[in-house]
C-alpha cells in the first residue's frame, strides 16, 4: 500500500475506488479463523453505522455488511454488539435508522435536541396537541421497560381509557418521539423485530450517558470525520449524506477538518467536484474483493458517487411495481476485485431451505469475463447459502448472466 502521509494533490479514477473500498474494509482479505468480537468492532471503527431495514428477503439488513466484509461470522456477536453491555452499538437516525457507533451518541444529541425541526411530523404534532400520551408513554416506559409499541398498547387497552382514547397508533407514535429526543432508546429488537424501549441511562454504557454533550459544532465535526473516515474520498454531498447533515454546517465542518490536516483537497481526476481525502487513507495498489452487497451497505449509501467512482448506477426497486423492474425486487451488487461486475436477485426460501437467484445480470464492464464473474459469483452464493442455513442455490432463467450462473454451480456441485 502507498502510505499518504505525505499531500495527494490528485487521485486517478482507479486510486479513488481502491481508496474508497480500503476504507469501507474490502481491502484485506477476510479471516481464516473464527470471526471474533474484535473483528466486528474492527468493522464498527471503519463504517461507524449499519444500517436497521424490516425487508427479510435474505436476512435483516444489518447483519449483511459484516458478512460481505468477514464472511461467514456469528450474527450473535453483532447482537451481543448491540444488545447486551458493554453495548458497542446503539439504535437511532443515523444515515437512516442504523445501529450506529455507541461512541457517537453524544455527538448525535444535537439532532435528539432539535427533535421538532427532524422528526416526523406526525412525531411533532402529537407531542404538541397531545403531551398527557407522551408524558404517559414516558412514564410506563420508566415503571416498566423493556417494553415495546404493542405491550404498552395492550396495557392501556385493558385499562379504562374513557378519559384519554388513544390507539394504538397514538401510543407508538409518542414512543417514536421520545425515541427521537433519545430519553429512550432500543433495549433490543424482539421476534417480530419492534423495537423494545427502556430509559436511555438504562441501555447504555455509563461512560458514554456521563459523557458531556459536545456543542453543536464540535459534534457535527466528528461526524464528518467519521463519514471521512468511512469513506476514504469523498465530494461535500458524500460526507454530508453519510449522516443526513446539513449543507451549510457540513462544509463549516469540512473547513475546519482542513485547518486541522484531518481532511485534505484532493483532485479525483473526472470528477466536476471538489473532493477531500481522509489523511489517514491509503491506496492500496489492488483490491481483490469478493462481495454481495446489500442494498443497504454504506458502500453504496449515496448512488450518485458510486455511479461517479465504479460507473455503477443502482437503484433498489422493492417500491416499483413487478411489472415495471428492470433487474429485480432485492438485487445485490455483487463486487469482484475492484469493480461491481453484476447484480443478483436474491430471496431466502427458509421453508424448502432452497437460496433462489430470481435473476442475474452481468454488468457491460464484465462481459468479457462472463464464465470467470459466474465461477467466483457461484461460490459467493454457496457461502452465502451456507451461512444462512439454507441448501441447494437454484438460478431462476432470467438475466443474461443466468444461464451462465446455472452452469458454474453445477460444475461447483460436481454435476
Amino acid at each position: 500500500m502507498t502510505d499518504l502521509r505525505k499531500p495527494r494533490e490528485s487521485l486517478s479514477l482507479a486510486e479513488a475506488r481502491r481508496v474508497a473500498l480500503a476504507a469501507q474494509g474490502f481491502g484485506v482479505p477476510r479471516p481464516e479463523r473464527d470471526v471474533g468480537i474484535r473483528d466486528v468492532q474492527s468493522v464498527i471503527n471503519r463504517v461507524a453505522q449499519f444500517q436497521v431495514d424490516s425487508i427479510n428477503v435474505v436476512t435483516r439488513a444489518h447483519y449483511l455488511p459484516l458478512f460481505s466484509r468477514l464472511g461467514g461470522y456469528d450474527p450473535a456477536l453483532l447482537d451481543r454488539a448491540a444488545h447486551r453491555a458493554p453495548r458497542r452499538l446503539f439504535e437511532y437516525w443515523g444515515h437512516a435508522a442504523s445501529l450506529i457507533d455507541v461512541t457517537l451518541q453524544p455527538c448525535l444529541r444535537f439532532r435528539m435536541a432539535a427533535a421538532a425541526e427532524h422528526a416526523w411530523q406526525s412525531m411533532v404534532r402529537i407531542q404538541r396537541e397531545r403531551p398527557e400520551i407522551v408524558d404517559h408513554v414516558r412514564a410506563e416506559v420508566a415503571a416498566h421497560g423493556p417494553i415495546s409499541a404493542r405491550q404498552l398498547e395492550f396495557v392501556e387497552e385493558v385499562r379504562d381509557r374513557s378519559d384519554w382514547g388513544w390507539n394504538w397508533s397514538a401510543v407508538k407514535t409518542a414512543l417514536e418521539w421520545v425515541f427521537f429526543t433519545g430519553e429512550v432508546t432500543s433495549a433490543f429488537r424482539n421476534s417480530q423485530f419492534e423495537r423494545v424501549y427502556d430509559l436511555t441511562e438504562r441501555v447504555l454504557p455509563r461512560s458514554v450517558v456521563e459523557s458531556p454533550t459536545p456543542t453543536d459544532s464540535d459534534a457535527i465535526r466528528t461526524l464528518v470525520g467519521r463519514a471521512a473516515r468511512a469513506l476514504g474520498v469523498a465530494s461535500e454531498s458524500c460526507l454530508r449524506d453519510y449522516f443526513r447533515l446539513g449543507a451549510q454546517v457540513t462544509r463549516t465542518a469540512i473547513n475546519e477538518l482542513v485547518e486541522s490536516g484531518e481532511l485534505r483537497p484532493v483532485r479525483v481526476r473526472g470528477w466536476d467536484r471538489p473532493a477531500w481525502l481522509w489523511h489517514r487513507a491509503r491506496v492500496p495498489r489492488r483490491v481483490q474483493a469478493q462481495a454481495l452487497v446489500s442494498p443497504f451497505d454504506s458502500l453504496v449509501f449515496e448512488r450518485s458517487r458510486l455511479e461517479s467512482l465504479f460507473d455503477f448506477c443502482y437503484r433498489i426497486e422493492i417500491y416499483v411495481p413487478q411489472a415495471q423492474r428492470q433487474h429485480g425486487y432485492y438485487v445485490y451488487p455483487f463486487l469482484l476485485g475492484e469493480q461491481f461486475v453484476a447484480r443478483t436477485d436474491l430471496k431466502a426460501d427458509r421453508t424448502a431451505g432452497i437460496f433462489r437467484v430470481q435473476s442475474a445480470w452481468l454488468e457491460r464492464n464484465a462481459r468479457p469475463r462472463a464464465p470467470e464473474v459466474a465461477a467466483a459469483l457461484a461460490d459467493e452464493l454457496a457461502t452465502l447459502a451456507d451461512w444462512l442455513g439454507l441448501g441447494d442455490v437454484e438460478v431462476a432463467d432470467r438475466g443474461d448472466l443466468a444461464a451462465e450462473l446455472a452452469r458454474q454451480l453445477a460444475l461447483r456441485n460436481g454435476a
